[in-house]
């Protein structure tokens, strides 16, 4: 049984490598082979396996984690302003200061379980938000947002170096392949696979604490937490440190992000970046490895092309029948698309938790298993096997 766990996992890994690295080209029939939106996927992706730590191994609902991702771009853009546009030192300030904040709300609110910890949560998060825009100003440069100036330090940039975010000399900004595929064009590009190498690695390490015995304590806590304190067991360091943990990788999310965009603003740290990371989740499928990852895809993937759709795309689409039709189509339609793009998400949201509580990796799981039915005919074996 164990060995049979490691090959899936081994399969599990290798199938989500070669995903990602042929990002590109999987996203380009979709029309979403562009490095802005390439990156977003791998960002918010490492952003939703962080937060499946906390809520799909222990239970723990966080409404805070955007005030993590924010503190993870302040830090950055502070490294960029202070030493220079190489990333590493940017992205390390910004796993290690999220992780300083997420021990720190993490001891106070796990003092409480349930709702009373989702609200203690949310209301750090809130007051980290509210004191960007005030008292912490000449940190955060308020409605500004930080960024980086002509003026700024930069003590270890060297002549030469590029200005802007870059990778001893890798700009993140640059394409340098943008071949075509079967009539597509796809966008090859280095702050992608920046990211990608990230997203690969934070996915490995969520792996590695799934199946550890310290991921197995962690089950057990949302389990039953009471009945493992009746037993002796102390379960809050362990839940303090997948809060870390969680916190650490919204970080990284955040600091890549500056990376991407040298800039930082306090709406990072707004309740709605919370919720949109607990949609990822649940929308994916909470638990499950894959899950987070395809639920932060096929949001960021509605955001940045849904959104983008008007009255003129839409009239298009029914442009072959009658006028009044046509026009017809295109008033009902609209407010689908465009600044009404969140009713669409809401929409599916609804229907995939009604009848797929267990988000889009059970109904994939549902269609392997009905494949394999028919594959096998009804006399078949028909046990089916969990997708990750």
């Amino acid at each position: 049984m164990l060995s049979r766990t490691r090959d899936n996992d081994k399969a599990l890994l290798t199938f989500f490598i070669a995903l990602v690295v042929l990002g590109p080209v999987v996203t380009a029939p979709f029309g979403a082979s562009y490095p802005d939106l390439l990156q977003r996927f791998a960002i918010y992706g490492i952003f939703a396996i962080g937060f499946n730590v906390l809520f799909g191994l222990t239970g723990y609902l966080s409404f805070g984690h955007a005030a993590f991702l924010g503190v993870g771009s302040y830090s950055a853009v502070w490294m960029f302003k202070l030493l220079s546009y190489n990333v590493i030192p940017a992205l390390a300030l910004s796993v290690i200061v999220a992780g300083l904040f997420a021990v720190l709300i993490g001891f106070i609110s796990l003092r409480r379980t349930g709702i009373y910890f989702s609200i203690l949560t949310l209301a750090f998060a809130q007051m980290m938000f509210a004191m960007a825009y005030s008292v912490l100003t000449p940190i955060t440069n308020g409605e500004t947002g930080l960024q980086v100036y002509t003026d700024d330090p930069q003590y270890l940039m060297s002549t030469g170096d590029p200005n802007t975010t870059h990778l001893f000399g890798l700009k993140m900004n640059e394409v340098f392949w943008k071949p075509e595929f079967l009539g597509f064009e796809a966008q090859f590009n280095y702050g992608y696979y920046f990211s990608a190498i990230f997203l690969i690695l934070a996915f490995w390490v969520a792996l590695r604490i799934f199946r550890s015995p310290f991921g197995l304590m962690l089950k057990a806590v949302k389990t039953n937490q009471n009945r493992l304190n009746y037993t002796g067991i102390n379960t809050k360091p362990y839940a303090l440190a997948a809060f870390v943990i969680s916190g650490m990788y919204a970080g990284l999310a955040g600091g890549l992000l500056a990376c991407m965009d040298p800039l930082a603003g306090a709406e990072r740290m707004q309740w709605t970046a919370s919720g949109e990371v607990v949609l990822m989740t649940i929308l994916g499928g909470a638990g499950t490895m894959l899950g987070p990852v395809l639920g932060a895809g096929f949001i960021k993937y509605f955001e940045a092309v849904f959104s983008k759709i008007n009255d003129n795309v839409v009239h298009g689409w029914f442009s072959f029948l009658p006028d009044w039709l046509a026009d017809l189509l295109t008033l009902i339609i609209s407010p689908f698309v465009g600044d009404g793009w969140h009713l669409t998400l809401g929409a599916l949201f609804m229907v995939i938790v009604i009848f797929l509580p267990g988000g889009l990796m059970e109904g994939i799981n549902r269609l392997i298993t009905w494949v394999r039915r028919r594959i096998d005919g009804p006399s078949g074996p028909a046990s089916p096997v969990p997708a990750e």
